[in-house]
């Protein structure tokens, strides 16, 4: 079974056994979390979601990406300022879609 989730503002293509990286969700690691955002499922559209159908995910593990470096630089100004930025993710292993 394949599916598209929404978590964070964002979709995802999964299926048992991906791993994917999804926002930071507040959750403890080797917990299940469960996805019921659906919108897509074996081919099958929701409007906007599937109903009776669920995808499970374990939380392998919390961090936080690479720096990214924002420079604001304002021409003629003598005015600039950098700073950097580390988003934070959780690690989710898809292990089954389920129909209620």
């Amino acid at each position: 079974m394949k599916a598209i989730i929404e978590t964070g503002g964002k979709q995802y293509y999964v299926e048992p056994g991906s791993e994917i990286y999804v926002e930071s969700l507040n959750v403890e690691p080797g917990k299940e979390y469960v996805f019921d955002k659906v919108l897509m499922v074996n081919g099958v559209n929701g409007k906007p979601y599937v109903p009776n159908v669920e995808v499970v995910g374990e939380i392998i593990k919390h961090g936080k990406q690479k720096k990214i470096t924002i420079f604001h630089y304002r021409p003629k100004k003598s005015s600039h300022k950098k700073q950097g930025h580390r988003q934070p993710y959780t690690k989710v292993k898809i292990t089954s879609i389920k129909s209620l």
